[in-house]
């Protein structure tokens, strides 16, 4: 499976993905599966998902 965002940091990842305003503000509402669930869109992982939400506090 091609990773399209493969070499993407996250936030390149959710700006193309245009996911970038729909992410800020599920973190803004502390919406953590809404958070998970766009971070999967964009291709990452379990594992690195969670020192993202742990550094957005959720």
């Amino acid at each position: 499976m091609d990773n399209k965002y493969a070499g993407m940091t996250v936030n390149e990842r959710l700006y193309v993905g245009g996911l970038l305003d729909e992410f800020e503000k599920a973190v803004s509402d502390k919406n953590t599966e809404k958070a998970i669930q766009i971070l999967k869109e964009v291709e990452l992982t379990d594992d690195n998902i969670k020192p993202i939400l742990e550094k957005w506090g959720l």
